[in-house]
């Protein structure tokens, strides 16, 4: 009797995808946790306690913080560990499980196509074969073109044997494309600041893997058309939001970064005017979602870092390897603003009418993500004496899954820390994925209660 309600208790837990999604986040990253703390993980005479494996399982999964250099702590076992941790993060755990069942067996279980859907967001049923084998090949052809270009320059422009080369490469590209911000270097890219053969490749990277699958496997499948001579169709709503007001954030943040740093002794004033706007345009694109940098991000002005809070908290692009609250919930929640000053009962955008559901939806994603940001702001004032200024960005950060740091992550408190590990697991869900995961079950109720209006202002 009580394994029967235990087993039914389990059940209802893991039957609803998104709980599925939550579950299987959670247990991949306890097991980097437990990976991490083996003898053989950290370099030799280093120690790592079970939070600082924690965290890093965490950081390296959704993307964010870390806490220890992860070329000097770690030894190379534990940098393969945080590898595929990386990958796995940005490639989905539903997504990858889906492609080992269309190799093993050739097809996917229904439970398993709605928990990828879930993972991925909005592709319907019938397309999870054609979504999981695209987002397999695109993943791989952008890390391996990337992975081959820093190769290359590491190779040849730095004198690396070839297998440090090509291993450096690899990590670079991975961390680059999955919105990582994981280095090899205590000093993350500060080194190639001046190295465009560097910069722009990550940039890149890292751009395509914060426009989300959705995107990229319709600009594939966009130019595969054309390429056999058809006509292609016209892009989705989606895509044309995602495209446009990423960028838009692309070009304010290397305005907004140029602009405020341009005479920063500490950061952006020593180089000359085309490394000026090539670190500033990486850092607009690290910024909304990588976390890589080429500048010591704790000498910049204040200005700059609360703008930079206004990249993370966006994001990049849905059912991707970006954080934040995602370009098109902005975007939205703009044309929602616009169609109110403008007086219009509708919200119209790009020629289509946007349905009131995506409107209740951005606006939940969007108050979630604030009140979570704020509550992990408000738990780190409390057991810190660091500045709000620093606080606020580090809670930003952690829930936009960027990794950027003013230099606080490592001086925090373990409740500290273990706040910032919740921001980050969040960030990495996505705030309307746990709230779904939250709730037991959808309850539609059959009446409706008399309309009134409140005073709105």
């Amino acid at each position: 009797m009580v394994s029967g309600t235990a087993s039914g208790w389990w059940f209802r837990l893991v039957a609803h995808p998104t709980r599925g999604v939550v579950l299987a986040f959670a247990f991949v990253i306890v097991v980097g946790a437990a990976l991490l703390t083996l003898p053989g993980a950290a370099e030799y005479g280093s120690r790592t306690s079970v939070l600082t494996a924690l965290f890093t399982s965490t950081g390296a999964f959704s993307g964010g913080l870390a806490i220890v250099g992860t070329g000097s702590h770690w030894s190379t076992f534990g940098e393969v560990v945080v590898l595929v941790l990386i990958q796995v993060g940005g490639f989905g755990i539903m997504t990858l499980a889906s492609l080992l069942g269309l190799v093993v067996v050739g097809r996917l279980r229904l439970r398993t196509q709605l928990t990828m859907q879930a993972e991925t967001g909005g592709v319907g049923v019938g397309d999870t074969r054609r979504v999981v084998l695209g987002i397999a090949g695109t993943t791989l052809a952008i890390e391996l073109a990337v992975a081959a270009l820093l190769a290359l320059r590491f190779r040849f422009g730095y004198g690396q044997a070839v297998g440090e080369a090509v291993y450096h490469g690899v990590f670079h590209g991975i961390s680059a494309f999955n919105n990582a911000g994981f280095g090899l270097r205590d000093d993350n890219l500060v080194r190639y600041a001046h190295d465009p053969w560097i910069v722009l490749p990550v940039t890149v990277a890292c751009v395509l893997g914060a426009l989300g699958f959705p995107v990229l496997l319709e600009l594939s499948r966009g130019g595969r058309k054309r390429a056999h001579g058809r006509a292609g169709h016209r892009w989705s709503l989606h895509t044309r939001l995602t495209l446009a007001t990423s960028a838009v954030l692309l070009t304010a943040g290397t305005l907004m970064t140029c602009a405020l740093e341009w005479g920063n002794r500490a950061t952006l004033g020593p180089m000359a005017w085309g490394t000026k706007v090539m670190n500033g345009f990486f850092y607009a694109a690290s910024a909304r979602t990588a976390g890589f940098f080429t500048v010591d991000t704790g000498a910049m002005e204040p200005a700059t870092l609360l703008g930079t809070c206004v990249l993370m908290f966006i994001g990049g692009g849905s059912a991707g390897t970006a954080g934040g609250i995602k370009v098109t919930t902005f975007a939205v929640l703009g044309a929602a603003i616009l169609a109110e000053v403008r007086g219009r009962t509708a919200v119209d955008f790009l020629g289509r009418r946007i349905p009131e559901a995506a409107l209740r939806q951005a606006l939940t994603v969007a108050l979630l993500g604030v009140a979570l940001v704020m509550s992990g702001a408000l738990v780190l004032l409390v057991v810190t004496e660091e500045s709000a200024e620093a606080v606020l960005f580090e809670s930003v950060s952690a829930f936009g899954t960027v990794g950027l740091t003013t230099g606080i992550t490592g001086d925090l408190p373990a409740v500290g820390q273990l706040t910032v590990i919740a921001l980050m697991f969040a960030g990495r869900l996505g705030p309307i994925t746990l709230a779904s995961a939250l709730a037991l079950r959808q309850r539609d109720r059959r009446y409706t209660l008399p309309e009134e209006r409140p005073v709105i202002g």
